[in-house]
């Protein structure tokens, strides 16, 4: 079997060292013939844009041989050209000096690979002009131009609005340049995590084509199921297909669902364990900082709507949550909807994947309980009665949750700032533990508060809160449990009611259809 490119973003060393390699040569190919040449591509980290760039910059450098066997190899010349590669990938950006630094230091390594010189190495805007000029003239070419994680001096500064202003105003004047020297310049790929506004960031580069959720390019970056069931066949013996899909499939650009190629190459690596693999590499803590601004309702995450202009209006002075939660991978797209009348296009979110939810909501138990130790020993017992059936003892564990909850929590007024604090405390722990969990579940009556899809039970839960009223009675009123009768499962009606003064629940009571 072939070796497993881990942390390998590097198309020469994948093909000469033997590695796995999913080809993507084709939407390579599709790029550089279909007229456009000044390209722009979002996705979340270790999706595998890097790996992308480097196979760009081996077909633009005319390293044919490298490509035998793959889609390309038949159908390009292979022409050379000088390539420029620009890749904010490295380094600490959160002293701006560093952005100065390190734009520099990319000029340094182009003059040096392209064996051409700029007259001031310290006036990065002008170094890069000459850069590109004389690119052109020593080597009768026009010139590609390659930019990897664009925006990641921005991102390292998200949550301090003045500094990364002033990173996104540097980055400005240093793109410019792309627009400035169009004449000599053949083709431009640009990637990063984030969707900034074209408008603020690359001002004029008006054909900067966008083809983050183009359908032709959606498997551009990532794999598919076909490429687990053929590239990674020997390697995925014996392996519960139907678990990792649950685990790890799910993104989506509106065409083959994908999984993170990081995830897929350790869950093999580490002999079949489910793991929140790609998770571990950046725990989106400044999310939850997001999250306290918005006041935001935790459930409504999961089927959020969001319109096309606002994910494409991001930037450092209006940074939408929901944006936010999509470009860094946290948030999917589940559908697409276009209004036959006014032609305006809007998309519902989803979360991608079972590591997602799990890791995302235990983020959010944190947050909302501030029980980062005890939640492990909730986690279990909770399981454990839901799938027993034991709904005293799921209540009791609910009361002993909320009683452990610091005094702080309230003194600090999260409560008020979270309308339907309790019942996003209850969603959070029981999507922590994977389970499906629908918010807000719409029937032709009305909306169920919580459903809980078990194995083998559906739980429809009621929450009220300082209310004489019988959640049971309007559940059963509205008839929300038709909507599952044909699911051939049990079904439980479950009210609880909590008390605002005692900071828990005052009585519940659960009846089975």
């Amino acid at each position: 079997m072939k070796k497993l490119p881990i942390g390998i973003q590097t198309f020469r060393k994948i093909i000469e060292g033997g590695y796995v390699y999913v080809d993507k040569t084709r939407f390579a190919l599709k790029l550089i013939e279909s007229g456009g040449d000044f390209y722009f591509l979002s996705r979340p980290r270790r999706f595998g844009k890097s790996l992308f760039l480097s196979t760009l910059k081996e077909i633009f450098q005319g390293n044919r041989e490298l490509f035998k066997g793959l889609y390309i190899y038949q159908r390009y010349d292979f022409r050379p050209h000088p390539v420029i590669r620009i890749s904010f990938g490295s380094g600490d950006y959160s002293e701006i000096g560093s952005v100065y630094k390190e734009i520099l230091r990319i000029l340094e390594r182009n003059i040096r690979d392209l064996n051409i010189d700029c007259k001031d190495r310290e006036d990065y805007k002008g170094c890069f002009e000459e850069l590109i000029y004389n690119a052109y003239k020593k080597y009768h070419q026009k010139v590609v131009i390659l930019v990897d994680e664009y925006d990641k001096p921005i991102l390292d500064n998200i949550l301090n609005r003045d500094r990364a202003k002033q990173a996104r105003d540097i980055l400005k004047n240093f793109y410019s340049v792309i627009k400035d020297m169009d004449e000599y310049i053949r083709f431009v790929f640009i990637t990063g995590v984030s969707k900034f506004s074209k408008l603020n960031l690359f001002s004029g580069l008006n054909n900067l084509r966008d083809i983050t959720v183009v359908k032709e390019y959606a498997e551009i970056c990532g794999y598919t199921q076909r490429d687990l069931e053929t590239v990674f066949r020997e390697h995925l013996k014996g392996a519960n297909m139907g678990l990792v899909r649950r685990w790890y499939n799910g993104y989506n650009y509106f065409g083959e669902k994908l999984y993170n190629p990081f995830d897929i190459l350790l869950f093999i690596a580490n002999g079949f364990e489910f793991r929140n693999y790609w998770w571990s590499t950046g725990s989106p803590t400044f999310l939850i900082d997001r999250l306290r601004e918005e006041n935001y309702y935790i459930p409504s995450l999961e089927g959020a709507r969001i319109s096309e202009e606002e994910l494409d209006s991001f930037d450092v002075e209006g940074i939408g949550l929901l944006t936010l939660f999509w470009q860094t991978g946290y948030l999917t797209f589940k559908e697409k909807e276009v209004d036959k009348i006014l032609g305006s296009i809007s998309y519902t979110l989803t979360v991608p994947n079972m590591e997602v939810q799990r890791a995302l909501n235990s983020l959010f138990v944190d947050y909302l309980t501030r029980q980062e130790y005890e939640k492990h020993n909730f986690f279990k017992d909770i399981s454990s009665s839901l799938i027993k059936g034991e709904f005293e003892s799921f209540i009791d564990i609910l009361r002993s949750i909320f009683a452990s909850i610091p005094y702080q929590n309230y003194a600090n007024n999260i409560i008020s700032r979270y309308e339907g604090y309790y019942s996003s405390v209850v969603y959070t722990y029981l999507c922590a533990l994977g389970y499906e969990v629908v918010p807000e579940d719409n029937t032709n009556r009305g909306r169920i508060d919580l459903t809980l899809k078990l194995p083998d039970k559906i739980v429809i839960i009621e929450f009220k809160v300082d209310s004489s009223e019988d959640p049971i009675e309007q559940i059963k009123t509205k008839r929300y449990f038709e909507k599952y009768l044909k699911d051939q499962k049990s079904i439980y009606l479950l009210g609880i009611n909590f008390n605002s003064q005692k900071k828990n629940i005052s009585n519940w009571k659960v009846e089975k259809i």
